[in-house]
């Protein structure tokens, strides 16, 4: 491998991690909710780390970070990159940090090397991507193509406090949302590079993968009904068990999704009625979350699930109904943009590395404004949302140096 070996880029991202990770809402461990003190904190501190690195840089009505390198041509589009800062509760410290510390990380590099971009570059920490307090969807990312949802305002947290309330309280201005909207004329892409949350890259030993798409997903509700009886005096061939035909189709629904090695299909919630030991089961309730990277693929995988259980169903004797409640379309990442992570990534003498997303990112929301790509990093385990969360120094240092790489042929 052709890259350096003295770290630097990546002992200074750990450096700066380290330093956001000490905002918290609890003191013995990492949580940092949209619009707490502990956000505003962070938010405060991500912006001295922003000028430091040579940005201007403000936090905006929403609570995001936004700092900006005017380039050679500020009239140019920019580029962007970007993710988050805010957590779920008891959280890692690199899901979203990672991607906004590289962002500042890059910039800090490009002037320390004396590079002046041709464009504009941009590098914002969003404060709201993982949607842990309020009933919102990467409210702070959609607004910057004008699809932020002013119902989400009056949505309230577990307090009963509303987005609204704690918005004013942060030093946000909700009547300033309009005019975070950018032209698109103006954005030329958007790069987050976020820590993998699997195991892939970890089994195949690689510190870097480029991503293809954030997965579609498709989410219902499933309702089995059969007939309730006494457990020990209803014969086993003349029982309408909805448990027992829910227990068929989850088996079902795992080796449907097992068809494609892209494919996840999971029953993640099941309630049993009425639940009592001696009483075979009347009803069960249960959920299926299915994705894919291929819309396509998806609803063809659903169908197929449907069809499975309607079909086990009708041949035990109960009724299956299927209620979805979410179609999440895929964002496939842009050609363009692949391409020069691609160069940034065998710049460095690695091996080409694909693969999707099967969790949601900012990028999802940010494709509405401009293209946009993403480039994963191994954690330890696949684990995240967890304080277990890991990456090491030289995977980070790998991270930052294939982003520098494909800053600079972008913005050359």
């Amino acid at each position: 491998m052709t890259h350096s070996s003295d770290l630097s880029l990546g002992r200074r991202a750990m450096a700066l991690l380290d330093a956001l990770a000490r905002y918290s809402d609890e003191p013995e461990r990492l949580t940092r909710l949209y619009l707490s003190p502990s956000h505003r904190a962070a938010a405060e501190a991500t912006r001295g780390f922003m000028q430091e690195a040579g940005l201007t840089a403000h936090i905006d009505t929403l609570g995001s970070v936004v700092g900006r390198i005017e380039g050679r041509n500020p009239d140019a589009p920019a580029l962007i990159i970007g993710s988050h800062i805010d957590t779920v509760v008891d959280a890692g410290r690199y899901d979203g940090n990672l991607g906004v510390i590289l962002g500042i990380v890059i910039a800090e590099a490009l002037k320390a090397r004396g590079i002046v971009p041709s464009c504009p570059i941009e590098v914002i920490a969003f404060g709201d991507e993982e949607n842990a307090r309020f009933p919102t969807n990467l409210s702070t990312s959609y607004a910057l193509s004008g699809r932020y949802n002013p119902a989400w305002l009056d949505g309230e947290d577990a307090a009963g406090v509303t987005l609204r309330d704690a918005l004013a309280r942060f030093g946000g201005d909700p009547n300033g949302i309009a005019a975070l909207t950018r032209n698109p004329k103006r954005y030329r892409g958007y790069l987050e590079v976020h820590i993998e949350q699997g195991p892939l890259l970890e089994v195949e030993n690689r510190p870097i993968g480029i991503v293809t798409a954030i997965n579609g997903a498709t989410r219902a509700r499933a309702f089995v009904t059969g007939e309730a009886g006494h457990a020990g005096t209803v014969p086993m061939n003349m029982r309408r068990d909805a448990l027992a035909a829910v227990a068929e189709m989850t088996l079902a629904i795992e080796r449907i999704g097992a068809h494609q090695p892209d494919t996840v299909a999971t029953v993640g919630v099941a309630q049993v009625k009425p639940g009592a030991i001696n009483v075979i089961p009347a009803r069960v309730d249960f959920t299926l979350d299915a994705r894919s990277p291929d819309d396509v693929v998806r609803h063809a995988m659903v169908a197929e699930i449907v069809r499975e259980c309607e079909a086990i169903a009708a041949r035990r004797g109960v009724t299956f109904h299927f209620d979805p409640f979410m179609d999440s379309p895929a964002t496939p990442m842009d050609r363009g943009l692949m391409s020069a992570f691609e160069a940034g990534v065998s710049s460095l003498g690695l091996e080409l590395r694909y693969l999707p997303s099967g969790a949601g990112h900012d990028a999802m929301a940010m494709v509405e404004l401009c293209p946009v790509a993403m480039l994963f990093v191994r954690c330890k385990g696949g684990i995240s949302h967890n304080p277990a969360e890991s990456i090491t120094v030289e995977d980070a240092d790998v991270a930052a140096r294939v982003l520098l790489e494909t800053v600079r042929r972008i913005v050359a």
